[in-house]
């Protein structure tokens, strides 16, 4: 039996599950690029905007922690960060435990740049919905929000 014709435990078959993961991340990815456009806090590369984002959501680190989680090295990370702080946008403290560290933590001006993005970001993802879908339409996609939060915790 091919990978064509050979069909699944649930009767789908192996080549339209294939078709479907394809699908689903251009569709999402389009999404997201959309999103982004939606709410820019500022001209920043994207190796600023994901250690800024690292920081929103994991909260305060140092600068060999963020370095390690991004996957660059600490050179570059603080390059990055440098930007940042230029910018307004990350502060350091020194670190309780080890006084020859910093940590570094986002500003009171970067949280209101998340909010106001996040904000932005919902407001057009709420008219799109509303403008777009029927009402059907929005049922279903209210009732893929869980299937596709199940994906990306998937391991």
């Amino acid at each position: 039996m091919t990978p064509r014709t050979q069909l699944a435990t649930d009767g789908v078959s192996l080549l339209a599950t294939h078709e479907l993961a394809g699908d689903l991340r251009v569709a999402l990815g389009g999404l997201m690029r959309r999103l982004r456009q939606e709410a820019t806090i500022g001209d920043f590369t994207r190796s600023q905007l994901s250690a800024l984002g690292r920081l929103e959501r994991g909260g305060p680190a140092t600068l060999s922690d963020l370095a390690r989680a991004e996957g660059v090295r600490p050179q570059s990370m603080a390059a990055t960060v440098a930007v940042l702080e230029e910018a307004g946008l990350v502060s350091r403290t020194p670190d309780e435990r080890d006084g020859r560290k910093s940590v570094l933590h986002l500003t009171d001006e970067a949280r209101e740049l998340f909010a106001t993005g996040r904000l932005a970001r919902e407001d057009w993802l709420f008219r799109a919905i509303r403008t777009r879908l029927t009402d059907d339409e929005q049922a279903a996609l209210a009732s893929s929000v869980e299937l596709i939060r199940r994906l990306a915790e998937t391991p």
